[in-house]
C-alpha cells in the first residue's frame, strides 16, 4: 500500500484551481454614462418583452409571433443551443469514473483438448482533477451554454424587428401607391383639359404634350412600388418560415402605416446592458475565455490517474466465479519539455481573453450607440413629420386654387404642373416620415433590447427551458 501513498495524498491538492477567478467588469469600466444624450424620458423603462403590441397593429403582432415561432434563423440558434448544452453534459462526465464491462466465450478444438472457456472483467478508470482543469472547463462549458442561450434571444429580437421593419415597409408602399395612383387619375384629367383647350384654341400644344411628360413619369413610378411592396411582402413570408408568396392574400387589403406610442421611456444606459441580449452572450463569452486559462495552465502541472480492473475465467460457468483476480494502479505524469507548446497554449488563452474583453466592450459601445441613433431617429421622424404636414395643408389649397385658375386661363400649365408636383412631394413626404417615425420606433425597441424576457441567469441543463414573452 506504501507505493501508493504518494498519489493519494496529492488528492488534497483538489480543491486547488489554477487560472484566474471570473469577475465581471465594472459598469464603470466600461464607460458607461448615466444618462442618454439624446431626447428621452428617464424613467424606468416598461417591460418591452412585447413591444409590438403597442402599435395596435394585430395583424403585425400574428406575424412576430409566427416568426419568433416558425422563423429558421432562431432554429439554426435552437440548435446551437441544445449543442452547448450538450457540451456541457459531456464536460461534467469528466469529474466522473469511466467505467466498462466486458465478457467473452470460446471454445479450444484439437485432439483430446476439446474445451470452452469463459471470461468476465471490469474496469474502471478515474482522472484526479488536482488543479481543477476540469472544473475550469465545466465553468467555461456552462459559460459557452449560456453565451449560446443568449444568442439565441439575440436572433429573436433582431427576427422581430426585421418582422416590424417589412411590415411598416409594406404598408409604407401600399400608401404610396394609393398616392401615386391619386396623383395618376389627376394627371389624365390634367391631360384631358390641356387637349380641350389645345382643341378650343385657347393653349398651344405645349401644354399637352407637358401633361403628356407629366403623366407618363406619374405612371412610371408605380412599378418600382408595386416592386418594392412584393418584396416586404416576400421578406415577411421566409420570416415566418413559409414561402414567399404566403402573406399575399392577407397583406393585400391596404392598412394605415403602424404609428406605435409617442413617447418611449429609454431609461439609463445601464439598463440596457442588462436588456440587450447580444451584451449578455458578450459578457458570457468573456467569461469562458477567462476560465479556459485555468484549463491551460493545469496541464502545466501534474496528472494523476487512478484505474482498476477485476475479472475472471473459467472453463464452465459454474466455476466462473471461483477465482477472481484484480488490480489497481495510481499513476501520475507530468510533461518535463514540449518545446514551450504548454506555456505557449497558456498565453494564447490569455490573449483570447483579451480579445473577448475587447469584444464586450465593444458590444457595450455599440448598444449606447444604437439607442443614442434610434433616439435622434425618432425625434428627427417627428420634427419631419410636423413639417410636413404643414407643407400638406398648404400644398393642397395651392392645388386646388392652381386647378381652378388654370381652367379659367389665369395661369399657364407650368405653373399648374409645379403645384401638382408639390402636393406630390408634400403627400409622399409625410407617408414617408410617418413610416421613419414607426421604423425609428422599432429601432429603438430593439437598440434596448426588446422582444424576450431577461432573466438574471439562463439555464444551462438542457432540459431548462425559461417561458419568454416572445414564445408562442
Amino acid at each position: 500500500m506504501m507505493k501508493f501513498a504518494a498519489p493519494f495524498c496529492l488528492l488534497a491538492l483538489a480543491g486547488c484551481t489554477v487560472g484566474p477567478d471570473y469577475r465581471p467588469p465594472a459598469t464603470a469600466s466600461l464607460q458607461v454614462p448615466g444618462a442618454y444624450a439624446g431626447p428621452s424620458a428617464q424613467a424606468e423603462p416598461a417591460d418591452l418583452s412585447r413591444w409590438w403590441e403597442r402599435f395596435d397593429d394585430p395583424l403585425m403582432a400574428r406575424l412576430i409571433d409566427e416568426a419568433s415561432a416558425g422563423n429558421l434563423d432562431i432554429a439554426v440558434a435552437q440548435a446551437r443551443l441544445v449543442q452547448a448544452r450538450e457540451a456541457l453534459v459531456q464536460a461534467r462526465a469528466g469529474q466522473l469514473p469511466n467505467a466498462g464491462a466486458s465478457a467473452s466465450v470460446g471454445r479450444d478444438v484439437g485432439a483430446g483438448n476439446d474445451r470452452t472457456t469463459f471470461s468476465v472483467g471490469a474496469d474502471a478508470a478515474w482522472e484526479a482533477d488536482l488543479f481543477g482543469g476540469i472544473r475550469r472547463g465545466v465553468e467555461a462549458a456552462g459559460a459557452d451554454a449560456q453565451t449560446a442561450y443568449y444568442n439565441r434571444e439575440a436572433t429573436r429580437v433582431a427576427i422581430a424587428a426585421e418582422v416590424a421593419a417589412n411590415y411598416i415597409g409594406a404598408r409604407l408602399t401600399q400608401e404610396r401607391l394609393a398616392i401615386a395612383q391619386d396623383t395618376l387619375r389627376i394627371a389624365d384629367d390634367n391631360l384631358q383639359i390641356t387637349q380641350w383647350r389645345v382643341q378650343a384654341g385657347l393653349a398651344s400644344s405645349l401644354d399637352s404634350e407637358q401633361a403628356r411628360a407629366a403623366r407618363a413619369q406619374t405612371a412610371a413610378a408605380i412599378p418600382s412600388l408595386e416592386a418594392a411592396y412584393s418584396a416586404a411582402v416576400y421578406r415577411l413570408g421566409v420570416l415566418t418560415g413559409r414561402p414567399p408568396e404566403a402573406l399575399l392574400g392577407e397583406m393585400e387589403t391596404a392598412r394605415p402605416i403602424p404609428r406605435g406610442p409617442r413617447d418611449v421611456a429609454a431609461g439609463i444606459p445601464a439598463d440596457t446592458l442588462r436588456q440587450r441580449p447580444d451584451v449578455r452572450a458578450a459578457e458570457r463569452g468573456l467569461a469562458s475565455a477567462t476560465a479556459r486559462i485555468g484549463v491551460a495552465e493545469a496541464q502545466l502541472y501534474p496528472q494523476l490517474r487512478l484505474s482498476g480492473n477485476i475479472g475472471t475465467s473459467a472453463f464452465s460457468l459454474g466455476g466462473l466465479f471461483d477465482s477472481i483476480t484484480g488490480g489497481l494502479l495510481g499513476s501520475l505524469s507530468q510533461t518535463l519539455f514540449d518545446g514551450g507548446s504548454l506555456r505557449a497554449q497558456v498565453r494564447s488563452q490569455r490573449a483570447a481573453a483579451d480579445a473577448a474583453l475587447a469584444t464586450y466592450r465593444q458590444s457595450v459601445l455599440t448598444s449606447l450607440e444604437d439607442v443614442e441613433n434610434a433616439l435622434a431617429a425618432l425625434d428627427a421622424a417627428k420634427r419631419r413629420g410636423a413639417q410636413f404636414a404643414i407643407a400638406l395643408d398648404a400644398a393642397n389649397n395651392s392645388a386646388i386654387l392652381a386647378r381652378s385658375q388654370y381652367r379659367s386661363g389665369l395661369i399657364d400649365f407650368q405653373s399648374l404642373l409645379q403645384t401638382e408636383n408639390s402636393l406630390l412631394s408634400a403627400r409622399d413626404g409625410l407617408a414617408n416620415s410617418h413610416g421613419a417615425e414607426a421604423n425609428a420606433l422599432v429601432q429603438l425597441y430593439q437598440a434596448l433590447g426588446g422582444g424576450w424576457t431577461p432573466i438574471d441567469s439562463p439555464p444551462t441543463d438542457r432540459n431548462a427551458e425559461p417561458a419568454t414573452g416572445t414564445q408562442a
